[in-house]
């Protein structure tokens, strides 16, 4: 865990300053105690980050459970009967990962899952550039289209005009400007650069600017529009902040109804965050699911029982982590530690931070993950892969991210069910041990994204030192998201050592240097 240190200490602290604004965005946004968003944070950066195992997902409270928890907390009678709830959601999604339900995440198509990273990019600039200007009507870490407020995403951005906050703005420019000098300039000119992030820097800037102009009626940045963490006055009201379950509701039969309703809404974000994850890391790691929902549910349970929000493993965070260049659980764990010691002892100074440049941070954030040029690779690889991600992108923003799921999972689904043929087995294996070890893997006549599940647990159990004769003379339907697999087994199979012979109607290819090129996915429209 500390082999990458040099990596991981830089990208916890991006993400500590992603997570703050959206651990108190969420929880104002939840009808919840604002310190609640932060016990969430810290749970999910500390507990879920050292029991997940996953290298590069960080936890926290998560924008799509804020409508589920602000109906609850008033039907439950209090907040206190509402993490009754929590706990109980937490045990639940104990029992899912004990059932291996974690096998769920395999069957997520890739188009669904890069539809969902580029429609989650897209609402984070819209939604964070009210933020950059000061129009600060919405919490941030909202993510439905109809705002709390009454406006939508895009009559909010239209109002921007009426509401600019001058200070908010200059400041918000001044940031960005910071981070795109650090990331396409500075950090190839020298290590330093990459030991000191961008966003530290312009976070430092946003602080001082706020400081030196609070005095300027003009210039200076209002206080609504910084952040605003809980300052206690003593130890006494420090601790007076948590807040314990109500375990006198138990046989209340709601409490169980919305225990599982966060249980399975929870287990469901964080299935698919893993998932998208596994698909942004540039290292291809394997996130064990069902580990992952035991961790989820343990963080659920501590969080309940000491006033937190229910936690998921979240995208947002998760991809900052990624961009800024982390490596393993050492940056979840890290930033959920900053997370804690900050509240502490520097809420003061949190609270000079303005909004604006943090919604900087998060523009830049949700550029990379809704990148142009990726609409026009989902084109090229023709319209079973173009309308699940185009619906699923359109559905998140104009809804919330779960119906934008579901409606890219349903055009999916039917795609499949149209374009493939009835087909139970696809994958025989012939153990010919003899010297190196050697397996022999014939793939059917159609392969589609409900055999991924499968093929990848076949690939990453593979022993180092093999030779792999991958059959594919009898396929007539590869789907693109069995190729994108056998293309991220080509990094683990160099490094276990493993050979790969692949024999089709074309010929015989020993250890291709890639798999989309050979099938040529391009062309088959």
């Amino acid at each position: 865990m500390f082999k990458y240190i040099k990596n991981d200490l830089p990208a916890s602290i991006v993400v500590f300053f992603v997570a703050l604004p959206l651990c108190l965005g969420i929880a104002l946004a939840s009808g919840a105690p604002l310190f609640s968003g932060v016990i969430a944070g810290v749970i999910g950066g500390i507990v879920i980050g050292a029991l997940s195992g996953s290298k590069i997902g960080v936890s926290g409270p998560a924008a799509g459970l804020a409508a589920i928890v602000l109906t609850a907390i008033s039907a439950l009678g209090g907040y206190e009967n509402f993490l009754v709830a929590v706990v109980l959601g937490g045990i639940i999604q104990l029992v899912f990962g004990l059932l291996k339900a974690g096998i769920i995440a395999y069957y997520f198509p890739s188009s669904v899952i890069k539809g969902m990273l580029t429609g989650i990019g897209i609402i984070i600039i819209l939604k964070q550039i009210p933020h950059f200007f000061g129009y600060d009507t919405e919490p941030e870490g909202a993510d439905s289209f109809i705002e709390a407020s009454g406006e939508n995403t895009f009559s909010a951005i239209l109002h921007i005009a009426d509401n600019i906050a001058l200070g908010s703005t200059i400041i918000g420019f001044i940031g960005l400007g910071i981070l795109l000098l650090w990331s396409n300039v500075l950090s190839k000119k020298g290590k330093i650069f990459q030991l000191i992030q961008g966003p530290l820097v312009a976070v430092v800037i946003g602080i001082l600017y706020y400081v030196f102009t609070k005095s300027n009626t003009s210039l200076g940045i209002d206080p609504i529009h910084l952040v605003s963490v809980p300052v206690p006055d003593n130890i006494d009201s420090f601790v007076a902040q948590f807040r314990f379950p109500n375990f006198g509701v138990i046989g209340n039969p709601e409490i169980w109804v919305t225990a599982f309703t966060i249980a399975l809404v929870a287990s469901l974000e964080t299935l698919l965050c893993v998932e998208a994850t596994d698909k942004l890391d540039p290292h291809k790691n394997v996130t064990p699911t069902n580990r992952e929902l035991l961790a989820q549910g343990t963080g659920n349970i501590l969080s309940g029982l000491i006033g937190g929000l229910p936690v998921t493993q979240v995208i947002v965070r998760s991809s900052a982590n990624i961009q800024s260049g982390g490596r393993t659980k050492l940056s979840a764990i890290v930033h959920g530690f900053l997370l804690l010691i900050s509240v502490i002892l520097i809420p003061t100074l949190l609270n000079k931070i303005p909004l604006s440049v943090l919604a900087a941070i998060l523009l830049i954030v949700g550029f990379k993950l809704a990148k142009p040029s990726l609409f026009k690779q989902m084109w090229n690889l023709g319209w079973k892969q173009f309308v699940p991600f185009t619906v699923t992108v359109l559905g998140i923003v104009f809804t919330d991210l779960l119906i934008g799921i579901g409606m890219g999972l349903g055009v999916g689904i039917v795609i499949i069910l149209i374009k493939s043929y009835q087909n139970s087995h696809f994958l025989h294996i012939e153990d010919k041990s003899n010297g190196k070890h050697r397996i022999k893997m014939t793939l059917a006549e159609q392969v589609t994204f409900f055999n991924k599940g499968a093929i990848l647990n076949e690939l990453d159990t593979l022993p180092k030192d093999t030779y792999l004769e991958l059959d594919v003379r009898k396929t007539s339907y590869l789907d693109n998201d069995i190729i994108e697999i056998l293309e991220d087994f080509i990094i683990k199979a160099k490094e276990r050592n493993i050979d790969i012979k692949l024999i089709s109607e074309r010929g015989v290819l020993e250890n291709p240097n890639s798999f989309v090129e050979f099938f040529k996915l391009e062309k088959k429209l």
